[in-house]
């Protein structure tokens, strides 16, 4: 295995436990209740730990602090709203973990947060943003 792929799957690795110490380990029902509230501190917290745990994951990549900036920045953003957005469908249709929907709905809650870090890795092997002045 060369390098390269190495240093791929170790970003990986870390995005996974950190994605599993963010959303299982560190989130408190405080967070969990209040990020169907737009703008709530709990849900922008719980969003910015994860852009903040991204860092050792990211940094396996790139020493370039710009881009680091940048895609905990985009990791943020779409975290929270795919947070909110889930929140706000389950308290719209009455979900609980009872139903099969919540499930789904979970579900594609957790492969947008997973498709999220497979961005971020592309986005950096890809040198989609080398070519924005500042981010190199």
């Amino acid at each position: 295995m060369n390098s390269a792929t190495t240093s791929l799957l170790i970003a990986l690795a870390l995005f996974q436990a950190k994605h599993f110490l963010c959303d299982f380990v560190f989130q408190s029902t405080w967070q969990i209740g209040n990020k169907g509230k737009y703008g709530h501190i709990a849900g922008l917290f719980h969003a910015g730990l994860h852009a903040v745990a991204s860092v050792p994951a990211l940094l396996v990549l790139t020493q370039s602090p710009a881009l680091v900036a940048a895609l905990c920045l985009g990791e943020f953003v779409i975290h929270y709203h795919t947070d909110w957005s889930r929140a706000r469908i389950d308290a719209g249709f009455g979900l609980t973990e009872k139903d099969w929907a919540y499930w789904v709905i979970f579900g594609a809650d957790q492969l947008v947060h997973q498709l999220t870090y497979l961005g971020m890795i592309y986005v950096l092997e890809a040198g989609a943003l080398r070519a924005v002045p500042g981010l190199n």
